[in-house]
């Protein structure tokens, strides 16, 4: 197997030597005179909605939908082969990768001919093509960077994709296309745009733009030449040819009965009258093709020959349109050859309509279990990556077995495809993206395990526990002595919380250096009794509070010193109505009559604001007589503006010790929440649980946790874009058009991946999520959050399903969250919030073992705490990645994780030493490259466009300059990218 492997190796390397040039040079003509038309032959391929990833590419359950992606590309080949002027695009790497590897060799190397000619062409090229809304920026460039890399290595410079295209996804993000302009991408088309906005553009001429990613980098790096597809990603009306459709072929022998050549051509040319009356150039695209189509690549290229054939013999009757088969390259570089001056777009593409009462909006909040999962995975995929650093090839190959991070991050590639993260897809699909991350969780706890027996020596019985946030571990509820590793994954130290569910009542915890830990034991609320069911036993829980060194790893020995029957906790009192509870940086006030949250001071900063914070549903509609339309998977419409609230009055209790303070409230007996502070802790946690929720009563119901304050907000509040930039948002309103608002709620929802605000001029009122969410301020002075929703109706946009969710007892799925809530001024807010939304998505990692090992190498003690950094990074640095790359080398990723109007402290320039940064091994032969690692920085030329208001076509900056990785200077919102050879310093040889 190695063998052939080498000869198809060594196969394509002659090949790539012999390549002709694969660029816009192999486009096929389109003249200046005429008015040209490009056809994208394409297919769309979901990976998963209706059917699984595997029922898509073997084409099984076609009840439920016809579509088999392995038949399409085996049935576009030959076509590609037969004919050189024809073209075809693909865009998802995680199918086309599968059948590659199932291909023969001269069948690669007749692909790899096509790749090179320009006949066949990777367009976008992420492992799936990502959501925009619901989706983290750290797992957006991981899906990316996995599936270019494969086409790098497969194709070479030749396969490496020059235009982004997210035909299908729900609104578009600014975030993403400044990620798309730093991965070197010269251009972005998509296929969906609000109704009103397509509407005004069109009439103005404005359907293609440059998109301005970013106003922390020197003008131009971050833009990107933007278009609007004149037909989502359909073809023109009656010009389709697929097994999938119903127009009728071209029939052009003028002796047959129903010829019809006559009447294809009239209607193609009243189709492109009326497109090119709405876009500038003289060329035009259209997309011939959809969802899964080209299973029979004949029918489809048969036709479009004939269309071709028979619209340009009309140029000798003095016609002015010329057809051509087309790629988005080709047609990206008709547009810039054109040397128009085009508008600026500084806002995003949210939200996403596509009728008056159609706001897709639901999709932000839908299915928060799943989302949740995700995100907790993407943190356990860092981890994962750095160990396998950090430990070197034992990681791979050691005691618990042989195992990579290659499993969870196609799992995770596969989780960022719009109906996958978005909450969109059928049930059974979910359930399979669900199955695929826990198998790439299961393959790198073997990794992590074999990583820490390396860096710890000792030979562990390592255990995970995933259910921790439900209070189950069964290590820790049954061992009397058990040992808690906690690796941060963090470039700076992190004091971290450990709260553990246990079944004794008092314990002994001792840190690295055997010093004594304070420790506390609370009771097990009755909330997670009731959410775990049978599935733990633990009456408590060991709470205790240690600082974990940057990109390191501390173990506690935890000791049970008592087994009494009975035990008071202090503070756990049958008081109902809590007043206040109070660390050294927050005071929370409590509503002595209603039990509701009533005020939040900052006692560091002496800010206080009046506050009122409680949970409200709407009821989802099912249609009225003005609009069938009804809420669902995508779509988020209240049958009325004003939410129901739980409850004017919660029952409650307070627990409080040295480490923490807690209020329980109880709203229904589905919905509760824990409002927390910890011991130096600069924040208040609020932990909510909800579900089952209800249904008999015959509504569907979303569920939010409103904020309501005293601030005099104007209908401004501010939303994050994928983690990063921060937007501002003006009720009723969008940027470049005038709104007719229709939806008063639904139509003022954005994504909240990680945070919302809401200021004045002296007080800023900030809320964390842990997982993305749909998020607005409805009225003045108010954050409202949607954190769960359970449907009875389907919302009639493909997935013929409502979002009921069963979950584990056919009830309804029952979620549980966290909230963080900042008080501060506007002036100094960053410096706490862009920290702690890193916190949040890189938390550090529990790992536990019964503390029986013994050392694993000979001569070496264990070693109970360790650092891979020489010293921690400042606070505006971010180290996003480390991970394996080849053999010997590694990704590195640092970030400036700050906006440049952010932070007096922290908006500033920053220089590191990548010599130095790392303890355990050392890097060199350091190669800058784009963000998603597949060119380097040094060959990056991307087109330049000229924008309104611009005397000369826009410059972009040098990168040519030497590297000197001693001294690397990252900048606001900065992200640069390097591939290093690693080198290990003083490894251990393993015991026999």
């Amino acid at each position: 197997m190695e063998h052939l492997r080498l000869r198809v190796l060594l196969l394509l390397l002659c090949l790539w030597s012999l390549a002709e040039s694969c660029g816009v040079e192999t486009c096929n003509k389109a003249p200046n005179e005429f008015l040209n038309v490009h056809l994208i032959p394409h297919t769309h391929n979901d990976v998963g909605w209706l059917k699984t990833v595997d029922q898509y590419y073997y084409g099984a359950l076609n009840e439920i939908q016809h579509a088999g992606v392995q038949y399409i590309l085996d049935s576009v080949i030959p076509q590609l082969i037969s004919d050189p002027g024809k073209r075809f695009i693909y865009v998802e790497t995680a199918f086309f990768s599968r059948w590659w590897e199932q291909q023969n060799e001269a069948l690669r190397r007749d692909v790899l001919r096509l790749v090179q000619e320009g006949r066949l062409e990777f367009i976008n090229g992420g492992w799936s093509m990502n959501d925009e809304a619901a989706t983290h920026y750290n797992a957006i460039i991981d899906q990316m960077t996995l599936g270019l890399q494969f086409l790098q290595t497969t194709f070479g410079d030749c396969g490496r994709p020059r235009v982004a295209w997210h035909i299908d996804p729900f609104g578009h993000s600014r975030e993403q296309a400044s990620l798309f302009a730093q991965m070197g991408f010269d251009g972005f088309f998509f296929g969906r745009l609000d109704y009103q906005d397509k509407l005004n553009r069109e009439q103005i001429k404005d359907m293609e733009m440059v998109w301005r990613g970013s106003d922390d980098f020197i003008p131009h790096f971050a833009d990107l030449f933007t278009g609007v597809l004149p037909n989502g990603y359909n073809p023109p009306s009656g010009f389709c040819w697929d097994l999938l459709c119903s127009d009728s072929p071209i029939m052009d022998d003028p002796t047959l009965e129903d010829y019809n050549a006559d009447l294809v051509l009239n209607t193609f040319f009243k189709a492109v009258q009326s497109q090119s009356q709405h876009y500038r150039s003289n060329h035009i695209v259209m997309t011939m093709g959809s969802d899964f189509q080209y299973e029979n690549a004949n029918l489809w290229f048969k036709n479009m020959d004939k269309l071709i054939k028979l619209v340009n013999s009309q140029q000798a009757k003095g016609s002015k349109v010329n057809v051509l088969y087309s790629t988005p390259t080709c047609y990206l570089n008709a547009l810039n050859n054109a040397n128009l001056s085009w508008s600026v777009k500084y806002d995003d593409f949210f939200p996403y309509a596509d009728g008056p009462h159609q706001f897709w909006t639901g999709y932000f909040t839908s299915r928060p279990a799943f989302k949740r999962y995700e995100r907790m995975s993407n943190n356990f995929l860092q981890i994962c990556n750095q160990l396998e650093v950090i430990a070197g090839p034992e990681s791979r190959d050691g005691p618990y077995g042989t195992s990579n991070s290659t499993v969870l991050r196609r799992a995770m590639g596969v989780a960022q495809h719009h109906d996958a993260v978005t909450g969109t897809a059928k049930q059974h699909v979910t359930n399979d993206y669900a199955f695929r991350l826990s198998k790439g969780w299961d393959a790198c706890q073997v990794l992590v395990k074999n990583a820490l027996s390396k860096l710890t020596r000792t030979k562990e019985k390592f255990m995970f526990c995933n259910l921790m946030n439900i209070s189950v571990c069964p290590i820790t509820e049954t061992s009397s002595t058990f040992t808690v590793y906690v690796y941060n994954p963090l470039g700076q130290s992190i004091t971290w919380n450990v709260r553990l569910p246990v079944n004794g009542l008092k314990y002994k915890v001792s840190g690295p250096s055997g010093d004594v830990v304070q420790n506390e034991v609370v009771a097990v609320s009755d909330f997670t009794k009731a959410v775990r069911r049978d599935k733990g036993t633990a009456s408590s829980e060991l709470i205790f509070q240690y600082s974990v060194p940057p990109l390191g790893l501390s173990s506690f020995s935890v000791v049970q010193l008592s087994r009494q029957e009975r035990f008071f906790y202090k503070g756990h009192t049958k008081m109902k109505l809590p007043k206040t509870i109070e660390n050294q940086f927050y005071r929370v006030d409590f509503d002595p009559e209603t039990g509701l949250i009533s005020g939040l001071h900052n006692l560091e900063k002496q800010i206080s604001l009046t506050l009122k914070q409680t949970f409200y549903w709407y009821n989802a509609s099912i249609g009225n007589s003005d609009n069938s339309q009804s809420s669902g998977a995508y779509i988020f419409r209240p049958n009325q503006s004003n939410p129901s609230p739980f409850t004017k009055v919660v029952n409650s209790y307070m627990v409080q010790n040295s480490l923490v303070q807690e209020v329980y409230q109880n709203f229904s007996s589905w919905c509760s929440q824990v409002v927390r502070l910890y011991k130096g802790q600069k924040y208040v946690e609020l932990e909510w649980t909800l579900g089952p929720i209800p249904n008999d009563d015959g509504w569907g119901k979303e569920i939010i946790s409103r904020f309501e304050t005293t601030l005099k907000t104007g209908g401004v509040f501010y939303t994050d874009a994928n983690g990063r930039q921060i937007l501002k948002r003006r009720r009723d309103s969008r940027e470049t058009w005038k709104l007719n608002q229709t939806e008063p709620v639904a139509g003022n929802y954005y994504p909240v991946n990680s945070r919302i605000y809401i200021q004045d001029q002296n007080t800023q009122f900030t809320v964390l999520t842990d997982r993305s969410q749909g998020g607005s301020s409805i009225n003045d002075g108010s954050v409202e959050l949607m954190v769960h929703r359970r449907l009875l109706y389907d919302d009639y946009r493909g997935v013929g399903e409502a979002l009921l969710e069963p979950g584990e007892y056919g009830q309804g799925i029952v979620v549980r969250g966290r909230h963080i809530l900042l008080l501060d001024n506007p002036r100094d807010s960053a410096d706490m919030h862009r920290p702690l939304a890193l916190h949040e998505y890189m938390s550090p990692h529990i790992i536990l073992s019964p503390s029986d090992s013994v050392p694993y190498y000979s001569g070496l003690d264990s070693q109970k705490q360790f650092s891979a950094l020489g010293a921690e990074l400042p606070q505006n640095v971010h180290l996003l990645t480390l991970a394996q790359y080849s053999a010997n080398s590694v990704i590195l990723r640092l970030e400036h994780p700050f906006q440049g109007h952010d932070s007096v402290n922290f908006s500033q320039p920053v220089t590191v030493n990548l010599q130095t940064m790392f303890s355990s091994f050392t890097l060199s032969n350091f190669v800058e490259t784009t963000l998603s690692a597949n060119l380097e920085k040094s060959k990056l030329k991307r087109m330049e466009w000229r924008t309104s208001g611009d005397h000369k076509a826009s410059s972009l900056p040098n990168f040519k300059s030497k590297l000197d990785p001693s001294q690397v200077t990252l900048k606001p919102m900065e992200i640069r990218t390097f591939l290093a050879t690693i080198q290990y310093n003083n490894r251990p040889h393993w015991d026999s």
